[in-house]
């Protein structure tokens, strides 16, 4: 059973930063690319970005580029989202996702191609 389980999230002020975990088991980490999204209350799920299985590529939404930063440990099993210049409007909840597709080096990442999710972890940045 593939399990992914999201921690690091809080609360911090505008302008601060946090770094989001995600730990997966279940599955051999190493060869599958992880993603990150949100989705706020009311609102359709969110792409913020996803790093290819081997870490040497990662890709971000044009709303975090250049202020998030994602990395993994393939020997840890995890996947980190670097939150820095946090703004008010990126309070929501975040969820790792693991892709479907093994050793996938394309640039292309949709919702739909992520098969398993973590449980998500609330992000709150007051102004």
């Amino acid at each position: 059973q593939v399990q992914l389980v999201e921690s690091g999230g809080g609360l911090v002020q505008a302008g601060g930063s946090l770094r989001l975990s995600c730990v997966t088991s279940g599955r051999t980490f190493s060869s599958y690319a992880m993603g990150w999204f949100r989705q706020a209350p009311g609102k359709e799920r969110e792409f913020v970005g996803a790093i290819s299985w081997s870490g040497r590529s990662t890709y971000y939404a044009d709303s975090v580029k250049g202020r998030f930063t994602i990395s993994r440990d393939n020997a840890k099993n995890t996947v980190y989202l670097q939150m820095n210049s946090l703004k008010p409007e990126d309070t929501t909840v975040y969820y790792c996702a693991t892709d479907r597709r093994r050793f996938y080096s394309g640039s292309y990442y949709h919702e739909e191609d992520f098969d398993y999710w973590g449980q998500g972890t609330q992000v709150t940045v007051s102004s």
